[in-house]
């Protein structure tokens, strides 16, 4: 697959369809700077070679992600990124990625699975939008005046 940058993986015993894994493989390469706009995706022929999934979710990804305005169709050429998602601090030479890569082999060596390490992120992640949210200027004026 010479150039393309991104390769799929399909968990079929994760529930998740096929489809949606390829999108938020996607949606994940865009976001950490894997996938950059002008880069091309691999086939729909080459994503079932390495997959063995069907070629229809293949193109049903890709659809999806042309109508979210990520990729863009080119007949006969291919299917390439049309937008970033990127934000700074996620690359992968970021010094929070270094962190988190720590942190994620500390909790892998104290035993903890992937869905145990996804619960504790996103359970930090709502305690922290629930706290920055509380502490908005109107909630801290209502707080006050319910006192």
């Amino acid at each position: 697959m010479e150039g393309d940058v991104v390769e799929y993986r399909i968990d079929r015993g994760s529930g998740v369809p096929a489809y949606v894994q390829i999108v938020e493989q996607t949606e994940r390469a865009l976001r950490m700077g894997t996938l950059k706009v002008g880069d091309k995706l691999p086939t729909a022929k080459e994503v079932v070679a390495a997959t063995a999934i069907n070629p229809n979710t293949v193109l049903r990804a890709y659809r999806d992600m042309e109508q979210a305005g990520l990729v863009e169709l080119r007949r006969g050429l291919g299917t390439f990124v049309t937008r970033s998602l990127a934000r700074p601090g996620a690359e992968d030479d970021s010094p929070l990625r270094a962190e988190l890569t720590d942190w994620t082999a500390r909790a892998r060596a104290a035993g903890l699975e992937r869905a145990d390490i996804l619960a504790l992120v996103t359970a930090a992640l709502d305690t922290y939008d629930n706290e920055r949210h509380s502490n908005t200027p109107g909630d801290r004026e209502r707080k006050e005046e319910d006192a």
